[in-house]
């Protein structure tokens, strides 16, 4: 992720083009360091250098298509042997400025030159390209035994001509380096586009218009049922004079049935008000996090600021997890005194379980000695963070809960709940299927995200995974009106968790899909930890998703319920 950076040992002066650079060479391997260098060759560690916070890039040509990746892999495997690249060809991009007047940097101290061209004129340099070719060589012996550290080695370096570099126990290996300047029409604000270029744009609108159609399919579905269905029985119903509606009533079957009924309090319901709230804190850090990312407001220069920003997003949310958490409870019970405890338990559940989730792995990560590991002072101040700006605005929310309006019932609860008939089918099959259309306009973006987290891969088109987004928020919200209509005319009233579960079934193909990425596309994974580091995201990240489309699918089904129900008179 690039939180912790080391300076490498490559020198470069600016516009100062160098060959065949010396820059060290190892003891002799031992059996072990043999052993580890093609462990990490066989699981594919990549080498990630950068220049002016420009990471390296390195292009391939697959057929016709050039591809291009950042960074360089340690080796490569032949049919017996394991070779190391251990000589680098840099290239750097420099544009010039005439007349500037002024030095432009960055803070690196290596974006500009400045250098006298007459009494007024002067010329600037800002890095705006860095590329990488890289080589594996067998340096002569004779030609790098007295040379030190920046050193030229003669006769100049030839990556074609020489033999690779293919090592075995006793070997020592040389490290060296080209760099060569070239100068180019590109500016400094467009520097970032040769990495941001979208590979695959076709893909994503075939994703798009996909999901475009499905929701059209569903909303014309929803609107005939209900314009066709729910608007006639309802003006039947309410044409009819009270006798014939009570003689009526007998002989009615359906949603109709339930309305004394379907504003009763589900079970779990304090745990129900919790989920959602968590549910609609995550869904406005999303929304929120990729429309700046969107509009360019998350650059890719400053890393680690798309994770910063959901996390600050989130704490300061949580004024809307609490307000919406106590609010619907009140609605629910009536209760006004408990609005505390439960702002508590809001501000505790979803940080707590990742909380969790994230020592687990760490302890992990620490057994194996790996440089990944969150370190402990980190943890320290995220839990301050968490008490001392999460759980007071939480806390801030609930209280504005609580002195709000609670949502009236249009209809009276009965005092005897009614006996819900047999079912046709089971409510989880129904739940199962609905997760599949919020999937299907989900799939093809978590690919890239996946790959982008796992592979390395650059992902910047938050355009396309904004349109998803809202897309993914329409689908949620329609899957589970249907649901719920559906219940209801089966005369099922338990409606409030099958509306939550409708559309946060997706999190289920979530981990399928999860699991089946593991398998297919990251084979080259070795060892417990990493595939216990993987499904612990994994599981993180469905999570996550669950409570977010149910929120959304929720909500939608408790404005439907109660729009549906108040436009019945009732005596």
């Amino acid at each position: 992720m690039g939180d912790r950076i080391e300076n490498s040992p490559y020198k470069f002066h600016m516009n100062v083009n160098q060959s065949s650079i010396f820059l060290c060479t190892t003891t002799r391997l031992s059996g072990e360091m043999v052993k580890m260098i093609k462990q990490r060759i066989n699981d594919i560690y990549q080498v990630n250098i950068m220049l002016d916070s420009l990471p390296a890039i390195r292009y391939i040509k697959a057929g016709d298509v050039q591809l291009r990746w950042t960074g360089f892999p340690v080796g490569f495997a032949t049919e017996n042997q394991y070779c190391i690249i251990n000589h680098l060809k840099f290239t750097v991009y420099v544009h010039e400025y005439q007349d500037t007047g002024t030095i432009i940097g960055t803070g690196d101290g290596l974006d500009v030159v400045v250098s006298g061209g007459g009494e007024n004129k002067s010329s600037a340099f800002q890095v705006v390209g860095f590329e990488v070719f890289p080589c594996s060589i067998r340096h002569p012996y004779n030609s790098i035994s007295k040379l030190g550290m920046y050193d030229k080695i003669i006769p100049p370096i030839d990556c074609e001509n020489l033999p690779q570099m293919c090592f075995k126990e006793g070997d020592q290996i040389t490290f060296s380096y080209d760099v060569n300047f070239v100068k180019s029409d590109i500016r400094w604000p467009s520097r970032w586009d040769a990495y941001l270029k979208m590979e695959g744009a076709r893909v994503h609108w075939f994703s798009i218009l996909n999901s475009l159609m499905v929701i059209t399919f569903l909303a014309g579905i929803v609107f005939v049922i209900f314009l066709r269905t729910v608007r006639r029985d309802l003006t039947k119903y309410e044409d009819l004079d009270k006798e014939t509606q009570a003689q009526m009533t007998e002989e009615l079957s359906g949603w109709k049935l339930v309305v004394g009924d379907v504003f009763r309090a589900p079970s779990h319901a304090k745990l129900l008000c919790i989920m959602v709230g968590n549910g609609v804190q995550i869904t406005g850090m999303a929304v929120v996090t990729i429309l700046f990312a969107a509009f360019g407001f998350m650059s890719p220069a400053a890393r680690g600021m798309l994770l910063t920003g959901m996390i600050i997003l989130y704490l300061f949310l949580g004024i809307l997890a609490g307000y919406v958490t106590v609010r619907l409870w009140v609605t629910l019970q009536s209760d006004f005194s408990s609005w505390r405890a439960l702002a508590w338990r809001v501000a505790c559940f979803f940080p707590g379980i990742s909380f969790a989730i994230l020592l687990v792995l760490n302890f992990l990560l620490w057994g194996s000695k790996s440089t990944g590991a969150m370190p402990i002072s980190l943890f320290f101040i995220l839990i301050s963070l968490w008490f001392c700006i999460s759980v007071p605005l939480t806390l801030l929310g609930g209280y504005f809960g609580v002195k709000a309006k609670p949502i009236e019932y249009p209809v009276r609860t009965n005092q005897i709940p009614r006996e819900i008939p047999r079912q046709k089918y089971p409510s989880w099959l129904l739940i199962l299927g609905a997760g599949t259309l919020p999937f299907g306009t989900l799939f093809i973006e978590l690919f890239f995200i996946m790959s982008s987290i796992w592979l390395g891969r650059v992902y910047y088109v938050f355009g396309f995974l904004l349109v998803v987004l809202l897309l993914l928020t329409v689908v949620c919200a329609e899957v589970s009106v249907v649901l719920t209509y559906m219940h209801l005319c089966a005369e099922d009233w338990r409606w409030w968790w099958k509306s939550f579960f409708a559309s946060g079934s997706v999190a289920i193909y979530v981990i399928l899909y999860a699991l089946n990425y593991l398998v297919f596309d990251l084979r080259s994974l070795s060892g417990s930890a990493s595939t216990a580091l993987y499904l612990g995201y994994s599981v993180l990240m469905a999570f996550s998703i669950m409570l977010a489309t149910g929120a959304v699918g929720f909500l939608m089904s408790f404005w439907f319920v109660h729009y549906l129900f108040s436009s019945v008179k009732i005596d």
